[in-house]
């Protein structure tokens, strides 16, 4: 499918969830060879016909160059014509169409009417030269069970975020003015998608320890999925997998690595298999990145009396004050974890004091737009390029990725 159409089903996804009728619409698209039955039966699995829609519309965008004139067809068929004018409008249909687009003859589904040949001459029947083929890369439906994870608990797990404020005198750290607006923010978004949000505020590295060991010795059986949010001041870190590391605010350093370490497998088994999260706004280090110069017009720069300042502090490891031997060479290969930073590593990362950091507020945006329609590995690529696009500091998100299925958020 092309970009440009891919787009017109975006742009138009909210009508189609509310009023496309999708039963109809299942044997067609299996005649036409977009969908496997198979697939159809995953979709159909989504629930409500309105969270088939969503799905349908997701999954649509995967499955080749015919699918966007096929689909529209078959609204067509089924009497949806509004439907398929507002994707026709959307189109720039002055761009030639494949030439292995031709009417072929196919049988009708009962109770429909016969192709029109004012329709089939705007949109005509797709052809059968691309055969379905369950398993390969690109015929694969991205709903598939095998390749996401299970989302049908509600609540679906526990969201933990650690909001360090004020710290103390002796610390070295300043205030992080601004980061209640990004815990509010993200305890309502994450409330919105079925969690249980738990917030703890100022907490001591001895503290912070403490409420992830808690967290990680509750029973998840019942659950799907874990999330940990930490807003703080961060430094870099020696590591062996997870970079990087948080302060309390008693200046106490903790890993990263540490952090994770305790939901994994041995820790943790009731979340074996489950999809474990982590969100780090803190800095990974004390470098300021300028970036370079681009074509397209960029943010201005940092004004005087900005009230932007990073989350960064200096980190050196004081003799017999780095981790413990067994608390990373016990740490099994990490698996169905996902770890983003606000930074690259070694970066500091930006909070206006007024409207909160850069990465909690688009990471906020982006859910709020595509939570319902993409999986998380995508929306955190949205994330990664608003950031990285934004004032005359730079910075740049990543994430450390280990997860073995696609993540999609419940949104219903």
């Amino acid at each position: 499918m092309e970009e440009e159409q891919r787009r017109v089903l975006r742009r138009n996804r909210l009508r189609l969830v509310q009023e496309m009728r999708v039963e109809p619409l299942w044997d067609l698209l299996v005649q036409q060879g977009i969908f496997t039955q198979d697939m159809i039966e995953e979709i159909q699995r989504a629930g409500t016909r309105r969270d088939q829609a969503r799905e349908l519309v997701r999954d649509l965008q995967t499955r080749g160059k015919q699918a966007f004139s096929t689909f529209i067809w078959c609204l067509q068929e089924t009497g949806q014509n509004d439907l398929a004018a507002l994707l026709c409008g959307g189109c720039d249909q002055s761009q030639p169409q494949p030439a292995d687009i031709r009417p072929v003859e196919f049988h009708v589904h009962p109770g429909l009417r016969n192709p029109s040949p004012v329709e089939n001459e705007k949109f005509p029947a797709p052809t059968r030269d691309v055969v379905s083929t369950r398993g390969s890369a690109e015929e694969t439906s991205p709903r598939d069970s095998e390749l996401v994870y299970t989302m049908n608990t509600d609540p679906c797990g526990y969201c933990l975020i650690i909001n360090n404020v004020n710290f103390l005198k002796n610390s070295g750290q300043s205030t992080r003015t601004g980061s209640d607006i990004d815990c509010e923010r993200l305890e309502r978004r994450f409330r919105s998608l079925h969690f249980e949000v738990l917030t703890r505020r100022d907490l001591k590295a001895e503290e912070i320890t403490r409420e992830l060991q808690s967290l990680a010795r509750r029973d998840h059986s019942t659950l799907d999925c874990c999330l940990v949010v930490i807003l703080s001041h961060g430094c870099q870190n020696s590591h062996i997998q997870f970079p990087g590391g948080i302060y309390g605010t008693d200046g106490r350093p903790i890993s990263v690595e540490r952090i994770v370490s305790y939901f994994n497998g041995s820790h943790c088994p009731s979340l074996r298999g489950k999809p474990k999260l982590f969100f780090i706004q803190a800095c990974g280090g004390e470098q300021k990145d300028r970036g370079f110069e681009v074509d397209s017009d960029s943010s201005a720069g940092k004004p005087r009396g900005s009230t932007l300042e990073p989350d960064a502090t200096p980190f050196q490891v004081a003799v017999g004050a780095s981790d413990e031997t067994d608390a990373v060479a016990s740490l099994p290969t990490p698996s169905d974890i996902l770890v983003s930073y606000s930074t690259f590593p070694g970066f500091v990362s930006w909070r206006d004091k007024l409207s909160g950091s850069w990465y909690v507020e688009t990471l906020d945006h982006v859910l709020e737009e595509y939570a319902g329609s993409e999986d998380l590995q995508y929306m955190l690529l949205r994330v990664s390029y608003a950031v990285s696009a934004k004032g005359k500091y730079k910075q740049m998100p990543g994430c450390f990725n280990f997860l073995r299925k696609r993540f999609f958020f419940t949104t219903k």
